[in-house]
């Protein structure tokens, strides 16, 4: 499958089977992560993966976890994260949002469906998983095998801005 014909496969899945992710299929997607690409290589992502029954109903005291049987709980170290000198922002945050969707484009490509959640209590989070000081949750990535009928492909026809909208040549 192609790049494009696999980014548009992949929907914001909302319902589970309930049925396990493989281990090799997890270890894939948290390989897709790992080499994922950092700014200045610092690779500050940490990855907490919640499977365990337990695990799953701590992360529902969080966010909705709409029956799946995985999440990875996407987080950055903020302490190792590169800083832009120009302005000083951390880009913490977009290496994490990176390192999410290369394992969420690898979940699709291994027949999982996914959904990226940014609706989440982090402090809640940071409770229940016991996250150090320095580590924030960014994003949580649920992962399992779709219930129902996923989105068609064809979706991002009528549902995306067409390019004239979003891209520009040169300058505005």
């Amino acid at each position: 499958m192609d790049f494009l014909a696999l980014a548009k496969k992949r929907y914001a899945c909302r319902q589970y089977l309930d049925r396990k992710v493989e281990e090799e299929k997890l270890m894939q997607i948290l390989e897709a992560g790992r080499v994922a690409p950092t700014g200045a290589n610092r690779q500050p992502q940490r990855l907490v993966v919640v499977r365990s029954k337990e695990g799953m109903e701590r992360l529902a005291r969080c966010t909705r976890d709409f029956g799946a049987p995985l999440a990875i709980i996407v987080c950055a170290d903020t302490s190792e994260a590169w800083t832009r000198k120009y302005d000083n922002k951390t880009i913490s945050d977009i290496d994490a949002s990176i390192v999410t969707d290369h394992m969420m484009l690898c979940a699709a490509s291994l027949g999982l469906d996914t959904l990226w959640v940014c609706m989440f209590r982090p402090e809640a989070v940071r409770e229940e998983f016991r996250l150090p000081e320095h580590v924030e949750p960014v994003n949580i990535l649920i992962v399992g095998y779709g219930a129902g009928e996923p989105a068609s492909p064809e979706r991002h026809d009528t549902l995306r801005k067409p390019l004239a909208e979003t891209v520009v040549e040169e300058t505005f």
